[in-house]
């Protein structure tokens, strides 16, 4: 068991470039930085560092963004629960918990031995169209259900939920597309956090981390897209 645990981790530590370490780090020290100066309690800022590691992980192409993504589902869905957005808290729980479980078993049989990280895939354009909007569809039925549920912001809820339900999807098969939905998700997601923070006071650690998600997605659409293969 000792010996397979340090081949994973020599694995997993296996491909990082210097500037990948260092975003590592600048984002989890944004992430504290922030949460120290505003008193976040502790779960909104494990919700927050998790969620950071996770997005970056998985963009580096490691099945540990699996793992890592497992603890921040139960982090982030309290803080979702506690500020109203039951979206996000449906989600987490129900979406993001076993898919986290299906994605950590599907790219073990996609690594690459020499990077150390997944193949990446792009999806043809008929098959990507038809999938944004069905994705769209989703988005108006949802928004309809949390409407029903009396959450907050229902419609943009649902838009940020969906999307980013989507986009795990797209992860866990690989599929460089998803990096789109990510972005738009994430624009989504702040806009609902600074409301939140401007109302309420707390939970800077929760928006920090979809601005930091932001970023983040915005590099990887580059990179998955320069190493992706049909």
């Amino acid at each position: 068991m000792g010996q397979a645990l340090r081949t994973y981790l020599q694995f997993e530590l296996r491909g990082w470039k210097a500037i990948e370490v260092a975003w590592l780090g600048v984002a989890t020290a944004v992430i504290l930085g922030l949460s120290l100066r505003w008193q976040d309690d502790p779960l909104s800022l494990s919700a927050g560092l998790s969620g950071v590691w996770c997005a970056i992980l998985a963009g580096k192409g490691k099945r540990s963004a699996f793992l890592v993504g497992a603890v921040n589902v139960f982090c982030y869905a309290w803080v979702a629960f506690r500020a109203g957005y039951y979206g996000g808290v449906i989600l987490n729980l129900l979406c993001y918990l076993p898919m986290h479980c299906i994605g950590w078993f599907a790219w073990r049989r996609h690594m690459n031995a020499v990077s150390a990280e997944v193949v990446k895939r792009r999806l043809p354009p008929g098959q990507a169209l038809a999938l944004y909007g069905l994705t769209g569809l989703a988005v108006l039925l949802y928004g309809f259900l949390l409407q029903m549920l009396g959450g907050q912001l229902p419609y943009v809820d649902a838009l940020g939920t969906v999307v980013s339900l989507t986009a795990q999807v797209l992860l866990i098969r690989r599929l460089s597309e998803q990096w789109l939905l990510w972005i738009f998700a994430d624009l989504v997601m702040i806009f609902m956090w600074a409301l939140h923070v401007a109302r309420a006071g707390e939970n800077v650690a929760t928006l920090a981390m979809w601005i930091v998600y932001l970023l983040n997605a915005l590099f990887m659409y580059r990179r998955w897209n320069r190493e992706a293969r049909h």
